[in-house]
């Protein structure tokens, strides 16, 4: 049987990590990429070797448009070279960084860098490995529980993983005569060191939230990257275009 194949994106830490190590129980081969932190990508690496799968990292800044279409190169040779393949097929969108900034103090700049990070880069990274994905794949593209819950600070976060949610049904629209199945996998709170550690580090805020969650508590990385690789099961073969929540049950 041949081993199904995933990128992701932002692979090197945090949820990122979890769900590349998740996936690799799976029984699923794994590329991963990383912005800056290559030993830290290469640990993943080793990680998922130790686990019985195989394994590359490459190196992708996702606020650089200009660089996809060389990636998307170094991508099909890293295929060929590491997992004698020509495509593969799970693309998990999750690179990405947090920002804590009133409405009102949001600058130009800031806002443009979110557009680029998280909007912009699920748009144009799909779009330029579309011809590395199998068809009958799966696109999964991480929003946040912000797109529906509203916290002060996370306007300009927020509106970037709203535009997500909607791009990903017109993606499952118009990729549907692939077979290929596009959902939107949206986190609420977790412990990781995303937004310098807030959620995780800060206690006052870990309290407010387990408050206001009905399980009772935070979010841990194993809430979530079991959850996403379980979508990419042929059990979860008919769940398209969804928002799929995972918050405990946060602020509902």
């Amino acid at each position: 049987m041949v081993s199904k194949i995933a990128l992701i994106t932002g692979g090197s830490r945090g949820l990122g990590k979890n769900t590349a190590l998740a996936m690799a129980r799976q029984g699923i081969d794994v590329v991963l990429t990383y912005q800056s932190k290559q030993a830290a990508a290469q640990e993943v690496v080793n990680e998922i070797h130790a686990l019985g799968r195989k394994a590359v990292a490459l190196p992708l800044d996702v606020a650089q448009v200009k660089t996809f279409d060389a990636f998307a190169s170094a991508l099909s040779q890293a295929l060929q070279t590491h997992f004698q393949a020509e495509k593969f097929d799970f693309l998990i969108n999750n690179a990405g960084t947090g920002l804590t900034a009133p409405f009102a103090e949001t600058t130009e700049q800031v806002f443009d860098d979110m557009v680029n990070i998280h909007l912009k880069s699920t748009f144009f990274v799909t779009q330029k490995l579309l011809p590395l994905i199998n068809d009958g794949g799966r696109i999964i593209n991480i929003s946040s529980g912000l797109a529906r819950f509203t916290l002060p600070g996370y306007s300009a976060y927020a509106a970037m993983k709203g535009g997500i949610e909607v791009l990903t049904r017109y993606m499952a629209k118009e990729l549907g005569a692939r077979q290929i199945a596009v959902n939107t996998v949206a986190p609420g709170a977790i412990e990781t060191d995303f937004g310098q550690g807030l959620v995780r580090d800060n206690q006052e805020v870990n309290a407010y939230i387990a408050g206001q969650t009905a399980l009772g508590r935070v979010g841990m990385p194993d809430d979530i990257g079991p959850m996403i690789a379980s979508l990419l099961s042929e059990n979860n073969r008919w769940v398209n275009a969804q928002r799929i929540e995972a918050s405990g049950g946060m602020l509902i």
